[in-house]
């Protein structure tokens, strides 16, 4: 194993995660289509606890702009109303004592846009955090060669295979952000 390896994989691992967290950063974005992930990070105070819906109800999408909400105590159907009112996800739901309904309604053009320019946001943020990683890590290939554990051809070649690495998850990026502003915009 070469003495560069224990910095490939935990850079590799950093930039995973990072592209992971976009992920479920842009799920929560809204679409045109209903999605459970819309709501992941609604809370609602559950006997003085803020708790996440998911935790508390069924949520299911059965038609393509709806969303059903089944609380498991239908005692929570006020609360959980109020957390979706106050969510700022710009939703209207209506309850029938047992069940809420959340339909989704259509996206104006201006909200599509403003929503793929928050996705391309998400996306740079991700690569911003990339680079940095990148860096920490040239740093401590540095480190190791400065203490003579790499050769300067070993340096420049870890280097390199950052250096692709950080490329390889740009692009990633890319095709991730893409697909997400593909979603957002059609109608």
């Amino acid at each position: 194993m070469s003495n560069d390896a224990p910095i490939k994989h935990k850079l590799t691992t950093q930039m995973d995660q990072a592209v992971e967290h976009l992920k479920r950063d842009l799920a929560g974005l809204r679409t045109g289509r209903a999605s459970v992930a819309l709501l992941d990070g609604v809370r609602i105070d559950y006997y003085g606890t803020m708790t996440p819906l998911k935790q508390v109800s069924n949520i299911s999408t059965p038609e393509a702009r709806l969303i059903t909400i089944q609380p498991w105590e239908p005692s929570q159907i006020k609360e959980i109303e109020k957390a979706l009112a106050n969510s700022g996800l710009g939703l209207n739901p209506s309850n029938d004592g047992k069940m809420i309904r959340v339909p989704l309604p259509q996206l104006t053009e201006e909200r599509r846009k403003e929503l793929a320019k928050v996705c391309k946001k998400h996306g740079e943020e991700t690569k911003v955090q990339i680079r940095g990683f990148r860096r920490d890590a040239n740093e401590e290939l540095k480190k190791l060669q400065k203490d003579a554990k790499l050769t300067e051809d070993e340096l420049r070649k870890a280097e390199q295979d950052t250096q692709k690495l950080t490329e390889q998850y740009g692009q990633r990026i890319d095709d991730i952000i893409k697909k997400k502003d593909q979603e957002i915009m059609e109608v």
